[in-house]
């Protein structure tokens, strides 16, 4: 590869050794982070998370107050719980890529004043308001989730399948308790958790007297095995997971109140075909529950169909549990569910999202609706009548906006970058990814009051991506050259490095892991291409769904219009040498680009890639695909299996044997598909490792790995 090099190195080009290990010593450069802020309503108070340091994955609970900070729950300070973290929060933290340890999660009360969290299983509190410190509160068993009620009274959590909610002036109740195996009350089910967005299995009403619940029935579900090949005296892990064209776990709410009656929650049962969008495959049953939450007008819910195309907002009857409908939305394609809605202003005014005429998801707030040209892309916080949010104008850049009945929509943060925000009172955490790095900075008033301090390492590497947007479709880039190569000294290969799936973007103008990762390659040798093509977010509904029935091709297209594109502008670029990278869905369109595009690609190094549509989950798999027992040839043509006899490229698959969301039957089934066609490849599969790699050994060598595979195989391609 040195071949391509051209100039003296650089400070960043001799120090690059170092940055592998600095990537998962540092878990991405994420720990020393502040996180998960909560704002009282008063906006005196603000607790978040952080760890020590910027290589300490042990997150403690802060509180900043009157210009201070300080840690009010240190995990290393306090008695030590048990080793084992029960399974439910151990499933809970996979479907958060949650990566640190310590306190992860934590919930208050209505005034912020007592805080709840779990170390081991055992239950914790902590006031902000008296400096006594933490202390232990006895359970039931091993909790999970424990939220304080609005009053501070009481503390609800979940151990064993089974809701508790736990007096502080003493007394332990049993408020729901599974009637047998794979029933639960106030967890989220895997598709819920993986593709809803939605964690939380219960919801407190605001007067602390009753709580809305989750019940899951499981046992429809196909059970899946993982086992741990380095440990074949360890029994496999059962994982009930509802693969596309299965059942789905059965999910219904109920009304508990503290005083033991319940109220069942009647939810429809399947939409009204007369308003329904027609399709090929319709299903109108109701079989997910998309959110919930019980706020001052009352309880209420989201439901969506099978075949995602109708949702409706139901308002509960705290006392009955009927239901009405609020709102309804319908799609062609899949109905967006988008973060922090349905929502409702303490008034009561509702607020939904449209699709505008020029095809950007919007905001409607009662009756006034968000900007033209502005993508909503979550509802951030509610206080009063006011509606904080994130939307973007331009797709590289994500912006905190907020709706006040008096002054309107208003823009608050500025400056490129990616900007989002927390709550309460008069108060604003402003919470900003720039190119420079990260700040927070807490608001009183609109005006900048302070700080939180970010503790996190600065990479020993800086990126420094040419932005771009090509082609007749605008696709947006980033291109990064090694900081050594001067234009016209030489040409060098290209890495292409995408993510490119529903939900993420990689092209924005913020620092971070991905970019440092992008310029490390680039120190490498390589000129590193990062597109987000279409199906990524912030550029309206057409861009969004334009790989409904073909997860592959119009993403490829993409990536290969995007790269001869920037060959065109940048001469440096050597199309007769092209790798491509990718984890997850990026790792999926690095071995798809190998298999049908040889004439362009000539390696790939594939991680955790779904190459077997049907092994992925139903609310995820079939919002892009439909059934498979009706849309057969779309699984077909958007699976690798099947063509995994095209090989002709160099292929590393790498795999965490672990995982629990890409299972690693999808690389073993084309790994034996491709042995089957005589085609050689490479398979790494990475022990204990699940979707996220922690591992610092594994993380580290993982990065060289790669290198080294995309160079050899370059060499010889």
């Amino acid at each position: 590869m040195n071949d391509y090099a051209h100039g003296g190195p650089t400070e960043d080009a001799v120090r690059i050794p170092e940055f592998p290990d600095q990537f998962a010593r540092t878990h991405r450069f994420s720990l020393g982070v502040p996180r998960r802020f909560t704002v009282s309503p008063d906006g005196r108070r603000v607790l978040f998370l952080r760890s020590p340091g910027g290589d300490d994955p042990v997150s403690g609970v802060w509180l900043y107050e009157s210009g201070r900070e300080r840690l009010i729950a240190d995990p290393r300070a306090m008695a030590a719980g048990p080793a084992e973290v029960p399974e439910e929060e151990r499933v809970r933290r996979e479907r958060a890529r949650e990566t640190s340890s310590g306190v992860v999660a934590y919930a208050t009360d209505a005034e912020a004043r007592l805080v709840a969290f779990t170390l081991g299983g055992e239950l914790w509190t902590v006031r902000t308001d008296d400096g006594r410190g933490p202390r232990r509160v006895p359970t039931a068993g091993p909790a999970v989730d424990p939220r304080p009620s609005p009053d501070g009274e009481s503390i609800a959590y979940v151990t064993g399948g089974a809701l508790h909610v736990l007096r502080l002036g003493g007394g332990d109740l049993t408020l729901a308790a599974p009637e047998g195996p794979g029933v639960s009350y106030g967890l989220a089910e895997h598709a819920a958790a993986e593709s809803m967005g939605r964690s939380r299995g219960y919801w407190w009403s605001p007067g602390s007297d009753a709580l809305l619940v989750a019940r899951v029935d499981d046992t429809p579900v196909r059970r899946w095995y993982i086992a741990d090949p380095a440990d074949p005296a360890k029994p496999p892990r059962a994982i009930p997971y509802p693969a596309a064209g299965t059942a789905n776990a059965e999910v219904s709410l109920r009304i508990v109140r503290l005083d033991g009656t319940t109220a069942e929650v009647r939810l429809p049962a399947a939409a009204d075909e007369s308003s329904h969008p027609p399709g090929t495959w319709t299903d109108t049953a109701f079989e997910y529950v998309a959110s919930a939450g019980w706020d001052g007008s009352g309880p209420y819910a989201r439901v969506q169909t099978r075949d995602q195309r109708t949702a409706v907002t139901l308002a509960v009857d705290p006392l009955t549990g009927g239901t009405e409908p609020l709102d309804s939305e319908h799609d062609a394609a899949w109905v967006e569910l988008v973060p922090g809605l349905p929502g409702r202003t303490a008034s009561g005014a509702a607020i939904t999202a449209r699709t505008a005429g020029d095809g950007l998801r919007g905001l409607r707030i009662d009756t006034a609706d968000s900007p033209a040209g502005v993508h909503v892309r979550e509802v951030l916080a509610v206080h009063g009548e006011r509606v904080w949010f994130s939307a973007n104008e331009d797709p590289s850049e994500v912006h905190v906006w907020y709706h006040d009945p008096a002054a309107g929509f208003i823009r608050l943060s500025e400056g490129p970058g990616v900007h989002l925000a927390e709550a309460g009172g008069d108060t604003v955490v402003l919470d900003s990814q720039t190119e420079t790095g990260r700040t927070v900075t807490v608001l009183e008033g609109g005006v900048p009051a302070g700080r939180i301090a970010v503790l996190a390492e600065e990479p020993v590497v800086a990126p420094r991506p040419v932005l771009l947007s090509l082609g007749e479709r605008e696709l947006r880039g980033q291109l990064y050259f090694p900081s050594w190569h001067r234009p016209g000294s030489g040409r060098l290969p290209v890495l292409l490095n995408p993510y490119s799936g529903p939900q993420m973007q990689l092209a924005v103008r913020a620092r971070a892991w991905w970019t440092c990762v992008s310029q490390w390659f680039a120190e490498q040798g390589f000129a590193v291409l990062t597109v987000d093509g279409r199906g990524t977010s912030g550029r309206g509904r057409e861009w969004e769904k334009a790989v409904h029935g073909d997860r592959l091709a119009p993403v490829l297209r993409d990536q290969i219009d995007a790269l001869h594109a920037a060959a065109e502008r940048y001469p440096d670029l050597d199309l007769g040498a092209v790798a491509i990278r990718g984890w997850s869905y990026g790792g999926y369109l690095a071995a798809g680009a190998v298999l049908h595009h040889p004439e362009v690609f000539h390696a790939a190094s594939a991680g955790a890639a779904p190459t077997d549509r049907r092994l992925y989950d139903t609310h995820w798999e079939e919002r892009f695909l439909g059934h498979p027992e009706v849309f057969p040839e779309a699984y077909e043509r958007s699976s690798l299996v099947p063509y995994a006899h095209r090989l002709s490229r160099p292929l590393l698959l790498t795999h965490g044997v672990a995982d629990d969301n890409v299972f690693f039957a999808h690389t073993l089934r084309l790994s034996a598909a491709l042995l089957a066609a005589g085609r050689p490849h490479s398979v790494l599969p990475l022990s204990g490792a699940s979707h996220t790699v922690t591992g610092r050994g594994q993380a580290s060598s993982l990065l060289r790995l790669e290198a080294a595979f995309l160079k050899r195989s370059l060499r010889t391609a």
